[in-house]
């Protein structure tokens, strides 16, 4: 395999970005954010990367020590990809970047695709303390782990267990938050996201 490119310039932000600087990579990271996912998972929920890139990009991450591939047991059998520890130390890396980039969301554009679970990142911005979150869109529900510390930080679907707090609300509402221009704190107060559970997280939003 050939060495990949370098800035070949002794600066650390310029030796991050050999590693994760290519298109793709830190949008794979995001996926990745939720644990384990398979080949097929992550090529369905990164439309607009062709199968060639994705692989190349599979192995670059492997290679720099951000991912693993592992296969898992029957009746899976299937290869799975993860972050390493190295790999989950880019999440304050793609948070940052994530509110640097609010201001450019503006309104959702028709060529615009979306999962329900990119909105876990802006959410776990905008949500303060520890516990399980699960979040009811009209795209689909996912869970966050707010405050967890190793692990993933994101799931598909439901959360497998009651959470400690469960919130619903509107795509408008959720792209608000997103964009910045809405806390979730002001939302629950205007009636605009609904917080069911007896959690610590749950008390904390309905107090305000």
């Amino acid at each position: 395999m050939s060495p990949r490119r370098s800035y070949d310039q002794y600066c650390s932000a310029a030796r991050a970005l050999d590693l994760v600087g290519d298109r793709w990579t830190l949008l794979i990271v995001r996926e990745l954010l939720a644990g384990a996912r398979r080949y097929t998972d992550l090529h369905a929920d990164l439309p607009g990367v062709s199968t060639d890139v994705l692989a190349s990009r599979l192995k670059d991450m492997e290679r720099e020590g951000i991912s693993t591939r592992r296969r898992l047991p029957p009746p899976g059998a299937a290869y799975v990809y993860e972050l390493t520890p190295r790999g989950r130390e880019l999440l304050p890396v793609l948070q940052a970047l994530g509110e640097w980039g609010q201001a450019e969301l503006g309104e959702r554009r028709p060529t615009d695709a979306v999962r329900a679970h990119w909105f876990a990142l802006p959410l776990l911005r905008a949500l303060e303390g520890e516990g399980l979150v699960e979040v009811r869109l009209e795209e689909g529900d996912f869970h966050l782990y707010v405050g967890a510390e190793d692990g993933p930080v994101y799931g598909d679907g439901p959360a497998s267990g009651e959470p400690d707090a469960r919130l619903v609300l509107d795509s408008g509402t959720c792209e608000a938050v997103a964009r910045g221009e809405l806390s979730v704190t002001d939302a629950v107060r205007g009636g605009r996201i609904e917080v069911t559970g007896e959690g610590t997280l749950a008390k904390a939003l309905r107090e305000g």
